[in-house]
């Protein structure tokens, strides 16, 4: 060889001025709140082969969650239900409390309980997401990501359970378009606006105009929200 290897310039403006606004690429936050040691060890060791997930953070109780979320600074906290020398529900409590002390964080429930009461009262506690402990791990990646977009993620069973919890109807001034339908019932899935748009073959502004509708129609602010409106409303 002539030379030893160089690292290129980086791409210049018109003027000729390297580019300095090129966004970096970062590693989703993660902290993992789960009473057993030994889940939050496979957890990690599946989650960190990821190049876009990072763990930052462990607990195994309420107090402990709040310590590591405050010192990690996570977008995505993955949270069981039963914690610690608690009662069944008091990863509710830290579900809520999260949320309102840390406004922007996406709280993604991974618990063995699939009651659709726990799935309801989750998202009503502010979770983006509830998936069960034997979701694939693609899918938990997948709904790793979406969350952290500020997206809603449910796997099949709990976007059944989000179902069943139907009760009430809707005025007929406020009812919502086939399409409208169409793109709530993908929301539901967790699927983001592109991949909707995908499925039913529009654009994502298309999409993007579909989701503020439906959620001005719902009086909702977030998109996991809205799916728990839409379902007590009947609309699913």
């Amino acid at each position: 060889m002539s030379g030893p290897l160089r690292t290129p310039p980086a791409p210049a403006h018109a003027g000729g001025a390297p580019r300095r606004d090129l966004p970096s690429t970062r590693p989703i936050r993660i902290v993992l709140v789960d009473d057993h040691s030994i889940m939050r060890q496979g957890l990690r060791a599946v989650l960190e082969r990821e190049d876009d997930l990072r763990v930052v953070g462990e607990a195994g109780s309420a107090p402990e969650a709040f310590a590591a979320v405050a010192a990690g600074r996570p977008q995505v906290v993955l949270l069981d239900l039963k914690l610690a020398s608690g009662p069944q529900t008091d990863g509710l409590e830290v579900c809520h409390k999260l949320c309102a002390d840390h406004p922007g964080i996406g709280v993604l429930v991974l618990t063995t309980f699939a009651e659709d009461r726990l799935v309801v009262e989750s998202v009503q506690a502010g979770a983006r997401g509830y998936v069960v402990k034997d979701v694939d791990t693609t899918e938990l990646v997948r709904a790793i990501r979406a969350v952290s977009r500020g997206e809603s993620a449910f796997d099949a069973r709990s976007a059944s359970a989000m179902v069943r919890s139907l009760s009430g109807g809707m005025p007929d001034r406020e009812r919502l378009t086939d399409r409208e339908l169409d793109v709530l019932r993908l929301l539901a899935r967790g699927l983001s606006n592109r991949a909707i748009g995908a499925e039913l073959f529009i654009s994502e502004t298309t999409v993007k105009f579909h989701v503020g509708n439906l959620m001005r129609k719902l009086m909702v602010s977030r998109r996991a929200e809205a799916v728990y409106a839409a379902t007590k409303l009947g609309l699913l």
